[in-house]
């Protein structure tokens, strides 16, 4: 901070940009408008803020879009590790994966829509994507059924929940619990 000596009062700095409100208009946005729609101005027009403001905190559109997708993996990540723990095997991993997964409400799915809406528009955080799945799958052993029964289960989720929430099929609650239940059932080998 400056002291300007004639008026002898503090000239403030730029306000602090918070990056999660950033980050939470962004999504919004995404939500509401598409991919299209999220902009650089856009996202500072939202946040009361300069565009400068916003690609200084951000940079680009698509390392905003990376950072959104980096709080929703550290979000994943904290919750993978609240259901199979630290560190799981990789079968362990997929049954966090699945409980996850079909646990995630309505606005979760949603918000995972838009974020993988953006990574059509993005060739690097694609990349980044296809580096997690082949972790995943890599980690899995499809010699063994158990590496097997857990591919199969990981391929399902990932298939029923892009289903479900796209609107591409509809599911009652009892159905999406029948789902969960199967899944359970293939990583136990009871199918």
């Amino acid at each position: 901070m400056e002291l300007n000596s004639s008026r002898r009062h503090l000239v403030g700095r730029p306000p602090t940009i918070d990056r999660d409100r950033v980050l939470d208009l962004a999504e919004g946005i995404l939500l509401k408008a598409g991919t299209g729609a999220l902009t650089l101005d856009a996202v500072a027009k939202a946040a009361g803020i300069s565009k400068g403001g916003v690609q200084s905190r951000f940079g680009t559109k698509d390392e905003l879009i990376g950072a959104m997708i980096e709080r929703w993996s550290r979000e994943y990540d904290a919750q993978l590790n609240a259901i199979v723990g630290p560190d799981p095997q990789a079968e362990e991993a997929v049954r966090g994966h699945v409980e996850a997964t079909m646990g995630m409400d309505a606005g979760g799915r949603t918000r995972a829509a838009g974020l993988m809406a953006a990574l059509i528009e993005s060739s690097h955080h694609r990349a980044e994507c296809r580096a997690w799945y082949a972790e995943r799958f890599g980690a899995l052993d499809p010699r063994s059924k158990q590496g097997q029964r857990a591919r199969m289960a990981l391929l399902a989720t990932e298939g029923a929940f892009i289903l479900r929430t796209f609107g591409l099929m509809e599911f009652s609650d009892d159905e999406w619990s029948g789902v969960r239940d199967g899944l359970r059932a293939l990583l136990d080998g009871k199918i």
